[in-house]
């Protein structure tokens, strides 16, 4: 449940069963200078649950998820991401938690222009400190349509390929909460609904939390709730 002035939660499950939280904030505030981005009174999502937070461009999504992945410190306010107070943990150590514990999906993909598409996907089991599983991998690849790319480079890959590459890689450790923006931005009807679905799926095979961040019309009703922010 999700409770705010600006902000309007709907959730699709009439008899959700109570389950351990994958997110709690409490009075969320962050502001650049006296400009207030982000007001969120206070957060719950279980995990196994899925949201979309959508909204207008300029309405603080993607500061919201910054701030719930520990990319950026809040303004005021508590954030418990599996339990754990970010706000109380080192740079060092949020790293290390976010590494083996969240899997991110930048609207900007954020691929490493040097490594192939393959190392790319196996730098998040390598932050994570994960043994490698090449059977998972190739399946990953096999259902992102990205067989046969794995020894391209990024600036080699159409947009589309290059987001599907950024999903995998945010999926391949098996992370307990994944975080999306606009993760469908750049995909026709076909890939979007597949690359939907394969989050979906992938964050309910591990009981993962999954939030969307997204502009983008086609999610709304695919997931659990949907969380509307106010420009």
């Amino acid at each position: 449940m999700i409770d705010g002035q600006t902000n309007v939660a709907f959730d699709r499950k009439a008899n959700a069963v109570s389950k351990s939280p994958a997110i709690e904030v409490t009075d969320l505030r962050f502001a650049y200078g006296n400009r207030a981005v982000v007001n969120i009174g206070r957060c719950h999502l279980a995990r196994g649950d899925s949201m979309a937070v959508i909204g207008p461009s300029g309405c603080g999504k993607t500061t919201f998820l910054h701030l719930l992945a520990g990319l950026i410190r809040p303004s005021a306010g508590v954030i418990q991401i599996l339990g754990q107070d970010i706000s109380t943990l080192r740079a060092t150590e949020l790293d290390r938690f976010r590494g083996q514990h969240i899997g991110l999906v930048f609207q900007r993909f954020h691929l490493l222009p040097a490594l192939t598409v393959r190392d790319n996907v196996l730098l998040a089991q390598r932050l994570a400190r994960a043994p490698i599983e090449r059977t998972q991998v190739k399946a990953l690849f096999d259902r992102l349509d990205l067989a046969g790319l794995e020894h391209r480079k990024p600036s080699t890959l159409s947009q589309g390929q290059a987001q599907r590459s950024a999903i995998a890689r945010a999926l391949v450790h098996g992370p307990e909460l994944v975080m999306a923006d606009e993760p469908t931005s750049a995909l026709d009807d076909q890939s979007a609904e597949r690359a939907l679905a394969l989050l979906k799926e992938s964050a309910q095979a591990v009981g993962a939390a999954l939030v969307v961040v997204t502009h983008d019309q086609r999610v709304r009703g695919h997931l659990d709730r949907e969380f509307e922010m106010d420009a």
